[in-house]
């Protein structure tokens, strides 16, 4: 894998100003891509994050952006229903997905029927076949190592325990690299059942956005200042790295510790 970048990172005074760079930042590299090689495979996570891409949705974002070249994909997901309030699909389609031109044939969701069936091992299985069938249609390329897909921009968020994806602090899950996709059964946040890409696959992105806004509790700012101030490893978003650029932005509150 080629050399990773260091951690970048802005502070913002509230959860609005942090959207507004944040839709910047994803309008601009959409832009850069589609204009370089006319696709723009962007990966999506849960929590907070959709509310806050809102402002792609209000001028002038949402008339410029072309939404026809986007492919979008989730780092993780909760294997229940498409219609279960825990999915991050449903999450991303209802706030964000429906109300943007990109064609349902771009939007790589994890497998529906088994995902209602609760069947975890089966939707990691089949969303690591998904991706490899994308790779050789050129969808997505593979990294300079050819091991991993390289996706162009990822929009990650962190739990207060530190948690990225559903990548846990003390579960195996943060030492697979033999898979691209992987899953869990025993979540220590529920539901218990997920998917999420493995971290040489998050870290192979060229891009990785990490937005955190601290929601009132105490946990968010002492595990940013451990990633931040020491590099804790234990940690899962301690790990994360990108090809290109590593960037979080964090509201004032999860930086009160720093």
């Amino acid at each position: 894998m080629t050399e990773v970048t260091r951690r970048k990172w802005h502070v913002f005074p509230s959860k609005d100003e942090l959207s507004v760079a944040m839709a910047k930042y994803t309008a601009h590299l959409s832009e850069k891509f589609c204009k370089e090689k006319g696709i723009f495979t962007v990966v999506l996570s849960g929590g907070g994050l959709i509310d806050w891409l809102c402002k792609l949705l209000e001028p002038p974002y949402k008339d410029s952006i072309e939404w026809s070249k986007w492919h979008v994909f989730w780092v993780d997901e909760r294997v229940c229903a498409y219609e279960d309030p825990d999915s991050n699909y449903k999450l991303a389609m209802d706030g964000f997905l429906s109300k943007v031109a990109i064609p349902n044939e771009n939007i790589h969701a994890i497998d529906k029927h088994y995902a209602a069936d609760g069947n975890a091992e089966h939707c990691a299985a089949l969303y690591d076949e998904c991706l490899r069938n994308l790779v050789k249609q050129n969808i997505i390329p593979l990294c300079p190592s050819g091991k991993y897909p390289q996706f162009d921009l990822q929009l990650l968020g962190m739990g207060p325990d530190g948690h990225m994806a559903s990548l846990f602090p003390g579960h195996p899950q943060i030492n697979v690299t033999d898979k691209w996709v992987t899953y869990i059964t025993d979540s220590p946040k529920p539901p218990p059942r997920r998917i999420t890409f493995t971290l040489p696959v998050i870290n192979s992105a060229l891009y990785n956005l990490m937005a955190v806004c601290d929601d009132h509790t105490e946990q968010c700012p002492h595990s940013i200042a451990k990633i931040f101030k020491h590099n804790d490893l234990a940690l899962p978003a301690a790990h994360l790295t990108a090809q290109v650029e590593t960037m979080w932005y964090l509201d004032k509150a999860a930086a009160s510790l720093l």
